[in-house]
């Protein structure tokens, strides 16, 4: 199935060779090596890229550099005025963008017109985060002494977003940056450039608009080839937001605290859903199947485990595979499709090799885990999404495959099932089943779920941009998106005024000249 894209491309103003660097108001020609994009649903050529380079990006930061000085004395409410505006656009744009990033990347239609609504709803939020920069006020213990604390704009924020989440990842952080007086660079995945030069062309007409000055948002697409470790050592960025794989996480961690620089890593989840015999079967099999399959098992919040109970096991078990057998598998802009492919033939292989450990290492197969053929399926990129009954001290089942692999884990007591769903060495996204309000309780309480998401009868997958978003332990640490995530993208500052005529030292302290 080839689906046409034409018209879509034209309105983000996509053309068939692209530049990769933009400054937030000018596109500047560039010579970096060429990249082509192809739509894992058809294998079809979209566009192609020219990449920046290490000077382009040395240009793009003395842009940002200089742009901050400016963009920070802009009063908070009027640069959420700005956010506003591109929520406005974003509106305009959102099926055609949708649709760029589900063909691009390969998410279903809705699931690509849901990660713009998440980018619309993040500005919508940062809107009203623009007026609620908070400190807090404290007494003093010296009389006639007030003391508060406030948040001032860090700098530059360099955001490197994954493939998986082409546009929404970045606006989780850059609205909440902009509004916190900060500028942004972006360093989006060489497989969804596309989609990152789509976004800076819809912004790029609000900012020119608003003589937003040059550099406050800015876009470098280049690989790790063009600009490598520069970006993260480079001690002009205060800030870097990173999402991507465990492993080069802790690369980008030790670079940028090598200089002192601050993180916000986004990195793997091992997510697990317990189901007790108090759950409601069918939310719980619609929350598994969603979790496990949507993006093609490509969510930092997949569900990657299922912990059932001994009395419900062997029906969830037959239940599951029915749904999986009748799964309907295709290209990602198909209405009738619910799975589309793996990004490309690279997570194609990583998902095959993944099988190959389970059976090895003693696991059973009980659905899935083959490369569909023919016609419809040309990309190589599709595949079955696999069940496999293991234990969760395997190897295999101790890391993350980013893939549609769903490991079910038996257990028989509560406290078994909790120790089972922490026993990894992620801390994402998790979530529990049941009617049982003593269960309930105790997964959200100091002895239950270990991660930074823990839902009571929801799944995984599918978090609120309300929430702050992020996990603990190999996941990273760091929290993006609502709540108080914004203070990561500013400094805060203590702050005592004396207003009277005498010099008390704090601690009773004498100290007479």
């Amino acid at each position: 199935m080839k689906i046409d894209i034409s018209k879509e491309l034209k309105q983000l103003g996509i053309s068939e060779v692209n530049n990769g660097v933009c400054t937030g108001i000018e596109w500047k020609t560039t010579s970096g090596a060429a990249v082509e994009s192809f739509s894992p649903s058809d294998g079809e050529l979209i566009a192609s890229v020219n990449q920046a380079t290490a000077t382009d990006y040395h240009e793009v930061v003395k842009k940002a550099k200089d742009a901050f000085r400016v963009w920070r004395m802009v009063p908070a409410p009027k640069r959420g005025e700005i956010v506003r505006q591109i929520g406005l656009e974003l509106r305009k744009f959102k099926e055609p963008l949708g649709k760029l990033v589900s063909y691009e990347m390969g998410k279903i239609y809705q699931e690509g017109l849901g990660e713009v609504q998440e980018m619309i709803d993040i500005c919508d939020f940062a809107v009203g985060q623009s007026r609620q920069l908070y400190g807090f006020t404290m007494h003093s213990e010296r009389e006639k002494h007030r003391m508060y604390d406030q948040y001032h704009p860090l700098g530059i924020v360099g955001v490197v977003s994954a493939f998986n989440f082409p546009v929404a990842v970045w606006a989780w952080n850059a609205m909440i940056a902009l509004v916190a007086g900060d500028v942004v660079i972006w360093k989006p995945s060489s497989k969804v450039f596309l989609c990152a030069i789509a976004v800076h062309n819809i912004v790029a007409k609000v900012l020119k608009e608003n003589d937003v000055p040059e550099g406050v948002l800015s876009l470098v697409a280049a690989g790790s080839r063009e600009l490598g470790d520069e970006f993260f050592s480079d001690k002009n960025i205060p800030l870097v937001s990173f999402t991507g794989s465990t492993k080069i996480g802790k690369k980008v961690g030790g670079l940028v605290g090598q200089r002192l620089g601050k993180t916000i890593l986004e990195l793997g989840g091992n997510n697990a859903i317990i189901i007790t015999p108090e759950a409601d079967i069918e939310m719980a099999l619609r929350a598994v199947v969603f979790g496990a399959v949507g993006t093609c098992g490509q969510r930092c919040t997949s569900t990657r485990r299922i912990i059932v109970h001994d009395s419900v096991y062997e029906d969830f078990k037959n239940r599951l595979i029915t749904i999986y057998g009748q799964l309907p598998i295709g290209h990602a802009l198909d209405e009738k499709t619910l799975v589309g492919p793996l990004v490309d033939r690279w997570a194609v292989d990583t998902y095959l090799a993944a099988i190959e450990k389970v059976k090895a290492q003693g696991g059973k197969l009980l659905i899935g885990g083959e490369v569909l053929t023919g016609e419809g399926y040309e990309s190589g990129c599709f595949v079955t999404p696999a069940i496999a009954e293991v234990e969760n001290h395997y190897e295999i089942v101790q890391d993350e495959t980013f893939a549609p692999l769903l490991y079910m884990i038996r257990y028989s007591e509560f406290d078994e099932a909790i120790r089972l769903h922490n026993d990894v060495p992620q801390g994402l996204s998790s979530a529990i089943f049941s009617t049982h309000l003593l269960e309930t309780e105790k997964f959200l309480s100091h002895e239950g779920s270990d991660c930074g998401i823990a839902n009571v009868n929801i799944g995984t997958s599918g978090a609120e941009i309300g929430g702050a978003f992020g996990g603990e332990k190999e996941t990273g640490g760091g929290r993006e998106s609502g709540s108080d995530a914004w203070k990561a993208y500013m400094r805060r500052q203590t702050n005592t005024i004396n207003y009277s005529t005498e010099l008390p030292l704090a601690q009773g302290i004498e100290f007479n000249v």
